[in-house]
């Protein structure tokens, strides 16, 4: 099959892919249309030594999938996280945290940048007629946004509460209207004018510098920039034992001065993947379109040059289609 092939920081076409290995389990998918995120951008640059097909945001139809012959046909989303099930962590509820985990286009499994992928028949979500192919591709993603309203480890985010939005891109877009809707006093770093129109269109507040930003102001910041410098930025405009919640990941470290969380009392969530149910529910409903974010459209065998589309400055969603 043909398939984009990440090796080495290197990207390229390959069109001698073998077919997927399907497991037992695990079902056949021909992949319908793809998305490309900031994620994949960083495994380019390095942030996990992956080698193989990149891609986990997609839409496709199921080829085959033995013991759930009714999935044969039907448009899904996957979930990206294939665990173990069996391991403690699965057992006590968390298998996204599964030690033995395979992430479709991360970490042991191949993606989504390709004709065809296997997924655990467990890990598909079938699309609801109504929901257009570019509408139900962004389901990974908004899964990940809506999340931060109740991340992990801390209070879920209420409507009183000062929230800080760091990063207004992709990822940033979806954040802010998810969080719009929640009704928080909410203000959004958007440092490009195009980010800071397509907020302001909405109703959101946006400010494109982060002079704006009044130190010890917010109770909670969500560092979504894909830079180091947003948790610095963070710690800034934080009052004292408020929570910044993490959705950056990037190739590189962060140099970061601990005694200043210590003493002012800080909470730190890092926040990865969502429930794709309310995101889909979300979707169908029309509450949340999020197609004006589509800026491009590449057929498969031109993935390298969305790759390369995707990595400009403000870019915001490039599909790849197979």
């Amino acid at each position: 099959m043909i398939g984009l092939w990440l090796e080495a920081g290197r990207l390229a076409i390959r069109e001698d892919l073998p077919a997927p290995a399907v497991a037992p389990g695990e079902a056949l998918v021909r992949v319908r249309l793809a998305g490309i995120c900031s994620t994949d951008l960083e495994l380019v640059r390095g942030y996990y030594p992956f080698t193989g097909i990149p891609g986990h945001e997609f839409v496709g139809e199921v080829l085959s999938a033995p013991g759930a012959d009714a999935l044969v046909g039907a448009r899904v989303v996957g979930e990206i996280n294939a665990a173990c099930g069996a391991c403690p962590t699965c057992r006590a509820g968390s298998p996204g945290h599964c030690p033995q985990r395979t992430v479709l286009g991360i970490s042991g499994r191949h993606g989504c940048l390709a004709e065809r992928l296997a997924l655990p028949i467990a890990n598909l979500h079938p699309v609801p007629d109504a929901l257009a192919d570019e509408a139900a591709v962004f389901t990974e993603p908004l899964a990940a946004a809506l999340v931060v309203r109740a991340a992990p480890g801390v209070r879920p985010l209420q409507p009183t509460d000062r929230v800080v939005l760091l990063g207004a891109g992709r990822l940033g877009q979806l954040l802010a209207r998810s969080l719009a809707r929640l009704g928080c006093e909410l203000t959004v770093l958007a440092r490009q004018p195009a980010q800071r129109a397509r907020l302001e269109a909405r109703g959101i507040r946006a400010v494109g510098s982060a002079e704006e930003l009044a130190p010890r102001s917010a109770d909670v910041v969500i560092e979504a920039t894909g830079s180091p410098e947003g948790i610095a930025l963070a710690r800034r405009i934080l009052r004292p034992r408020g929570t910044v919640i993490l959705k950056s990941t990037y190739a590189g470290r962060v140099e970061l001065d601990l005694s200043a969380f210590v003493v002012d009392e800080l909470t730190i969530a890092g926040s990865r993947c969502g429930d794709f149910a309310p995101a889909l529910e979300l979707l169908a409903s029309g509450a949340l379109d999020p197609r004006d974010l589509i800026e491009a459209r590449f057929p498969l065998r031109e993935a390298v040059a969305a790759m390369e589309a995707a990595a400009r400055p403000g870019a915001l969603k490039v599909l790849v289609a197979p």
